[in-house]
């Protein structure tokens, strides 16, 4: 356990930069430029806007790595807050 994570609740500078390289790569090996990833992210909020509003200020889209007992293979993360559902 990291000493410094536990008495500040924060991530040391350390694992914050491992964590960005992980990223790095995870978007390398998976062979997206952002641009791409930005257009993604775009086509996504338009369809999800249709159905719910949605706080664009807190959007996360980005590229992680599944946990998969065969290796790990790229999977798109989003985290989407909603206001509220729209009326049909």
């Amino acid at each position: 356990m990291d000493l410094f994570k536990f008495f500040t609740g924060k991530p040391s500078s350390k694992e914050v930069a491992k964590d960005r390289l992980k990223l790095i790569l995870i978007h390398d090996r998976a062979n997206v430029s952002p641009e791409l990833l930005e257009m993604m992210k775009t086509d996504i909020l338009e369809v999800i806007s249709k159905y719910v509003i949605i706080d664009d200020g807190d959007v996360d889209v980005r590229f992680t790595k599944t946990d998969e007992s065969e290796g790990s293979a790229p999977a798109l993360v989003a985290s989407i807050p909603i206001k509220k559902m729209r009326a049909r």
